[in-house]
């Protein structure tokens, strides 16, 4: 993007907001979406939370096989397990809609996602996620191979990049010289090498070795430097991917985590084409993300499925485990009994509810930081104009830009007439920023997102209807150097007395395939199964 482009959106893009709008364009609508973030927060308010703590110890107790708490996915995995094996279970989540950030959104008729929005086909090391896919309708076994539901994989054109004026096939610069193209050709050789070393997804199926651990000890970008990898171009795309996937740059994520957002699924084959399209494998989307999985993921449920529900604290015991919830729909306190309990959380919000953390929990929450996620759905009255190059595309991000670029809820759409659509716009913030997200107020990060969005698209304030915000104080664990091979993540791995925990969390970062995993093994667990 060019510097005066954009200091003509900053310029420009408060008149979006009302005060300097045309007459004829009335202020812009929109709303914070998606997130109850009071009720968490009311675990911070000594006061309130010893209140709620009396009525729930006052209530009658309600008794369950085992008791799951968190409904992300790793917890609705689990329930899916106990479910498919008739055993008893409840699964206590906070939000009125299970999900965590795999959650969606609907605007101007469409859906849209508030967080997660893909699923990469899976490899052979995600048998359990295949087994889901073809279970809910996206997939089919035919003639010994699995054949995807065309509605579901990306349609094409997928991904494009706007850089240097126009926008561009696929997401990695243009190598328009040889130092780039040498350095494109080198780091694809060191993934062929880490490949070979041993990654998989989900993570815990490859091997851990001595490499691994050098890898995982030091920053990615000290690791880049390091092989003198140091092109402006490669190092840009590094450092959008993963802040894509792990919610942080190369400087901060560790060099194990860079080169397995690669070495676990496609390579890098920048070296041996222009535009990287090689770079994305065949990818399942849907107009609200991510949300179509887990909302039939919970459907079957049914009440089973406790949404609404604040837990206070967790208690072990002896015999059985007693959890203390509050019921944000009827304000009522509520006492949970169980033989077996499920922590299905973000880890350091499991070390808040637990009377006794276990010590492996408190050293795992130490390391471990997690990235805040602000996400825009922008509701349009009718396609933007492209200016020259590759046309819209389901993902379209900009070169140089601090957002992550947009996808086009659209896009999966079989008629192909343009016309109304929602984009879904991506930002991971700095860690720093996570207060200013909470207090900010809806107008001011507004305008903070259309700015960029503007600069390339002139005629957005003529088209845009609405913008609704979600904001996520922790989206994603960031997989900062020691933390995927610290001794104290593989520790929670395990059984702690009547208490599982089964969460992302455990892999160092958050993906669908990891999240759904650790909730699937941890119902085994519970069933006796020992793989």
């Amino acid at each position: 993007m060019r510097r005066r482009e954009l200091l003509a959106a900053l310029g420009t893009a408060p008149a979006l907001l009302g005060g300097c709008a045309p007459r004829d364009r009335p202020p812009l609508a929109g709303a914070w979406v998606g997130a109850h973030a009071d009720r968490g927060h009311l675990l911070r308010e000594a006061g309130t939370r010893e209140r709620l703590l009396r009525a729930a110890r006052e209530a009658p107790a309600r008794r369950t096989g085992t008791l799951i708490v968190g409904g992300g996915v790793s917890g609705l995995a689990c329930a899916r397990r106990l479910a498919q094996a008739g055993r008893d279970f409840a699964l206590l989540e906070l939000e009125d809609e299970a999900g965590g950030n795999a959650r969606g959104h609907r605007m101007g008729g469409f859906g849209c996602p508030l967080g997660a929005h893909y699923l990469p086909t899976p490899g052979p090391q995600a048998p359990e996620v295949a087994q889901l896919l073809e279970e809910l309708g996206a997939s089919r076994r035919q003639g010994g191979r699995t054949v995807y539901e065309e509605r579901y994989l990306c349609h094409s054109p997928q991904e494009r990049l706007y850089f240097e004026g126009q926008w561009h096939e696929g997401l990695l610069p243009p190598a328009d010289s040889a130092s780039t193209r040498t350095q494109y050709q080198r780091f694809g050789q060191a993934v062929a090498r880490a490949q070979a070393l041993g990654f998989a997804m989900p993570s815990h199926r490859a091997p851990w070795s001595a490499e691994h651990a050098a890898l995982d000890a030091q920053p990615f970008a000290r690791w880049l430097d390091a092989q003198g990898l140091d092109d402006p171009a490669l190092r840009w795309y590094l450092d959008y991917c993963c802040r894509d996937d792990y919610g942080a740059g190369a400087g901060t994520v560790s060099a194990w985590a860079g080169l397995h957002y690669f070495a676990s699924r496609h390579g890098f084959h920048g070296g041996e084409s222009r535009t990287g399209e090689e770079e994305r494998e065949a990818v399942l989307t849907w107009p609200e993300g991510n949300a179509w999985l887990t909302r039939h993921m919970a459907r079957p449920l049914g009440d089973r499925l406790q949404a609404g529900r604040l837990v206070l604290q967790v208690t072990q015991g002896r015999h059985q485990v007693e959890v203390l919830a509050w019921n944000a729909s009827t304000q009522t306190g509520e006492r949970w009994l169980a033989p077996q309990l499920v922590m299905a959380t973000p880890l350091f919000i499991a070390a808040r509810l637990l009377d006794e953390a276990p010590t492996a929990l408190r050293e795992a929450v130490a390391l471990q930081p997690h990235a805040p996620w602000l996400v825009a759905n922008l509701q349009l009255a009718a396609p933007l104009l492209d200016r020259s190059g590759a046309s819209l595309s389901w993902d379209n991000v900009i070169y140089g830009s601090e957002q992550l670029g947009y996808v086009d809820a659209g896009h999966q759409r079989l008629d192909p007439t343009p016309g109304p659509t929602v984009l879904t716009a991506y930002w991971a913030l700095p860690v720093s920023q996570r207060g200013e997200l909470l207090t900010g107020s809806w107008d001011a990060w507004a305008r903070r997102v259309l700015a960029p969005l503007q600069a390339v698209h002139p005629d957005l304030p003529d088209k845009l209807q609405r913008m609704d915000l979600m904001r996520w104080g922790h989206a994603m664990s960031i997989p900062v150097p020691g933390l995927r091979g610290s001794a104290a993540l593989q520790a929670l791995q395990q059984p702690h007395g009547r208490l599982q925990f089964a969460h992302s969390d455990l892999a160092a970062y958050s993906v669908f395939e990891e999240a759904y995993i650790a909730g699937w093994r941890a119902a085994g667990q519970l069933l006796g199964d020992k793989a």
